[in-house]
């Protein structure tokens, strides 16, 4: 797949961005503020699917979001351009050099160029900060490498953002992403035993793999522009559905986000129907 050509003079920024969480919020509003200074237009490159799957195909890595959510986020910081390349075993296999001369310097008119400061790139991972910086006086661009940054004594990462959502530690969580965790993704058919029960449900199909642990929460359900106070349960078996208030609509197929306020409670067993009917309305006052 061939990379977008770009004529004007760019700034450029590299990575998976999953998340697109604080530290990588730095490192993009860098981008800009480069992108604004030295009147150059501001690009983002990132990848999908995500290197590691094509690489080591049995690794398990939940993703935060999916490459739309993402894309979405990066492109409502203000860039100019946001580049999705293909990862292939074939782009892999680039040499450092290969990567930033092809991909970048002959492709996107590369003027500067920003990381990560760990950054590592190339045929197994070959390529540094520090060989970027000897790239740049080669291929005249300038090369910065932003550091990462710590919260709670621990670097921010997806990677630990990842752990924190799926242990429920949402609140620390929404710290680290600047806003609070949600699911993204598809309404599809479900069993509708909700509606028997007088509280409709819609069940989500996630487009994404990181999940809450199991229980009721106190959510915000957005479809289109609007918003509505739900409560959504997510089973021990990873089925998500939300019953949200003075709404009855069809939306079967429509793309629903929930973005998750607090914990109410965990998941439990019921001996009947009735229960189950008087513990959903209970769970409706926290909302």
């Amino acid at each position: 797949m061939r990379m977008k050509k770009i004529s004007y003079p760019t700034v450029v920024t590299i990575g998976i961005f999953d998340g697109v969480h604080k530290g990588h919020q730095k490192i993009l509003k860098r981008v800009l503020d480069e992108a604004r200074k030295r009147c150059l237009k501001s690009v983002v490159v990132t990848f999908d699917p995500h290197p590691v799957r094509v690489l080591s195909p049995g690794a398990q890595i939940p993703l935060l979001m999916s490459l739309d959510h993402r894309v979405r986020l990066i492109k409502k910081m203000g860039v100019d351009y946001c580049i999705v390349k293909k990862f292939t075993k074939e782009f892999s296999k680039l040499s450092p050099e290969e990567f930033i001369r092809g991909l970048l310097v002959d492709r996107l008119n590369l003027k500067v160029l920003i990381t990560g400061e760990n950054f590592l790139f190339g045929f197994k991972e070959k390529g540094s900060s520090k060989l970027l910086k000897k790239l740049g006086r080669a291929h005249d661009f300038k090369y910065y490498g932003i550091p990462p940054l710590k919260m709670g004594g621990e670097y921010i990462s997806s990677t630990r953002i990842r752990k924190l959502i799926e242990k429920g530690s949402l609140g620390l969580a929404k710290k680290l992403l600047t806003r609070p965790v949600t699911i993204l993704g598809t309404v599809v058919k479900g069993k509708s035993l909700g509606r028997e029960l007088g509280f409709p449900t819609a069940n989500i199909d996630p487009h994404h793999e990181s999940i809450p642990p199991a229980g009721v929460y106190s959510v915000d359900a957005v479809i289109g522009k609007k918003i509505y106070r739900g409560v959504l349960n997510i089973s021990s078996h990873k089925i998500i559905e939300v019953h949200m208030l003075n709404f009855n609509r069809n939306i079967y197929g429509k793309d629903i986000e929930v973005i998750f306020k607090q914990k109410i409670r965990n998941e439990k067993k019921f001996k009947s129907l009735e229960s189950l009917k008087r513990q959903i309305s209970l769970d409706i006052h926290h909302i």
